[in-house]
């Protein structure tokens, strides 16, 4: 039985690597970003969006062969470890929400396969000689590189949720193929390596397979090539995730983590637990939401802005609060504002430290927000937090995000990262494996900002075993319990925003998913006092928000929130043309 369905599966991989039309239904365009469109894609009985259009089209491949939402999402995050090596990943981790279908209320699920700290990382780690944070520790050398938890995450989803129809080595199968015949160079991968390539070309391991021989970049219609990534697949698709967190593999790990000037060991590697965790939960105008618990900071403050916000009449454009009007960015602006201001004093592992998430996102506490908000003016935001240092915003687009919905209605909303692009940009030698700089995300010391602007107290400080505080925000609305939305984003400080808005722009405003999506999006995230606007953006729009006290920057674009809808008929997906080469599908 399990012959017959290889074989049938390799059948529907090649189809769908060879043709398009072979993993999607029916598809058009929505309305451009002003980056690239957003493209659109309907599918009667299931839907997968990701980054890369080979990694969708292995989950599409799966959900055809019976496959479930699970089972598609871990061949998705497998391929993803080749196809996008700069996010993607088999060296960082992550967070993966989990819907149930047909289950009772309150059995949807997540894991945390977050990275972790090595145990000999102290509070003192990331600090020079004067006591100061020092971000070349925590950003540039191997004392950044956490615990990478992405395929115990992975393991875990499939071995607990999957359909029972696929082996984890036939899931990974895909991903070692792409691997060892490589993959073409283009879109995001392209753009990806040209950008990273002084930061691959220091470490000799990289370069030994992201640099050509002279030095050179690669340009279109060649091809990347990673042998040694295939093999390290290949055994975790023989052995299991022991074969990554015991062994040879382990010890190479710990090696190049060390060689760097890490505290990595393989003992470390081989302690390493994903974690199941029950969801963040709230309700946002007669829809659930779920989305992922401490430590990641996204579902909680999710829920607190959607509870500030449910108090006024978004989408009544009788009252001026339509869809992208000035005053409805304002109050999403000023109840963003608050929320991070808690982000930095109450959140962090809450396997730690006690996190008071249940009061966060309570409605009381919204509704008592919501009256510290002034309509038509904005707050200073040292009037939150007077004692507030003024820092700078960072950006990031070295996370993806990918949505997978099945015919049963059973949904997964994942998001993992390196951190930075390329991580580390250290892969470890013989592995393939590119490492994260994930330790970065702790608070080095109480104020000091991390490369995406963000600050954190003593909740968030750097300490053994601990998972650092995380922005990541894979998130599934239900409506009468099944999916309504599916959705998640890169983006660093920016992507608990950026989902917010996806979810206010079908909600309130009765967009589709592709012009949800593809709308100019805005962000504050308290410190520094500045709302960060993409530049499509109309110019009345942010003169408008300036005149009501705001300080508007153009910024980077806010993420690719890849992401699904329920629809007459079947799911439609949209994937974020912010970056190149997304692709969503419809089985």
């Amino acid at each position: 039985m399990l012959r017959s369905r290889a074989a049938a599966l390799a059948l529907a991989m090649t189809l769908a690597f060879a043709s398009p039309a072979v993993a999607q239904s029916t598809a058009d365009t929505a309305p451009s970003t002003g980056f690239a469109p957003v493209q659109v894609a309907r599918g009667a009985h299931g839907m997968v969006v990701s980054q890369d259009a080979l990694a969708t089209r292995a989950g599409v491949a799966i959900l055809k062969e019976g496959g479930n939402a699970v089972d598609a999402a871990v061949a998705v995050g497998f391929a993803l470890a080749v196809t996008m090596p700069r996010a993607g990943n088999l060296g960082g981790g992550g967070f993966m929400v989990i819907h149930r279908a047909g289950k009772e209320r309150g059995t949807d699920t997540t894991i945390d396969y977050r990275e972790a700290a090595p145990a000999a990382i102290d509070a003192g780690s990331f600090l020079d000689a004067h006591g100061a944070a020092d971000p070349r520790k925590s950003r540039n050398s191997g004392l950044a590189v956490g615990v990478p938890g992405t395929v115990a995450g992975l393991a875990l989803a499939h071995e607990k949720y999957g359909s029972g129809k696929f082996t984890l080595a036939q899931l990974i199968a895909p991903a070692i193929r792409l691997a060892r015949a490589g993959i073409p160079v283009e879109n995001d991968l392209l753009d990806s390596l040209l950008l990273a390539s002084p930061r691959l070309a220091q470490w000799p391991s990289s370069a030994r397979i992201f640099v050509k021989p002279d030095g050179a970049a690669f340009v279109p219609s060649e091809r990347l090539v990673q042998r040694d990534l295939a093999d390290t697949l290949s055994a975790i698709a023989k052995e299991g995730p022991s074969a990554f967190y015991s062994g040879p593999l382990a010890d190479k790990i710990a090696a190049a983590v060390q060689g760097a000037g890490g505290v990595m060991t393989a003992q470390d590697l081989h302690s390493y637990r994903a974690v199941e965790r029950p969801p963040v939960r709230g309700t946002y105008r007669g829809y659930d939401i779920v989305s992922m618990p401490p430590p990641s900071s996204g579902g909680t403050l999710l829920v607190e802005i959607l509870n500030i916000l449910e108090g006024f009449p978004l989408g009544d454009a009788g009252r001026q609060l339509g869809f992208d009007s000035p005053r409805a960015l304002h109050l999403a602006i000023e109840a963003m504002k608050l929320a991070y201001a808690d982000r930095a004093e109450f959140l962090g592992d809450s396997d730690a430290v006690n996190v008071p998430v249940d009061r966060l996102i309570s409605k009381p506490y919204g509704e008592k927000l919501r009256g510290e908000i002034d309509p038509t003016r904005a707050r200073p935001a040292r009037e939150l937090r007077p004692n507030s240092p003024a820092l700078g915003v960072g950006s990031g687009g070295n996370t993806t995000h990918f949505s997978v919905v099945d015919r049963d209605g059973n949904a997964v909303a994942n998001t993992y990262s390196l951190n930075f692009n390329f991580g580390l940009g250290l892969v470890a030698e013989g592995t393939g494996v590119l490492l994260n700089n994930t330790m970065d995300d702790f608070a080095a010391r109480p104020g000091a900002p991390n490369a995406f602007g963000l600050v954190g107290g003593p909740a968030n400080a750097p300490g053994p075993n601990k998972r650092p505080l995380s922005s990541m925000t894979p998130a599934i609305v239900l409506k009468d319990g099944r999916p309504a939305i599916v959705t998640g984003a890169p983006g660093g400080s920016r992507i608990i925003t950026a989902v917010l808005q996806v979810i206010l722009n079908v909600i309130d405003y009765r967009r589709d998913i592709g012009d949800a999506v593809a709308a100019p999006r805005v962000h504050h995230q308290w410190i520094p006092d500045q709302v960060v606007v993409e530049r499509t953006l109309p110019a009345a729009t942010a003169a408008a928000l300036e005149a009501m006290g705001h300080t508007v920057r153009i910024g980077p674009p806010s993420g690719s929130a890849h992401s699904i809808a329920a629809v007459d008929g079947g799911y439609e997906g949209a994937a974020d043309g912010r970056a190149r080469g997304a692709l969503a599908a419809g089985d």
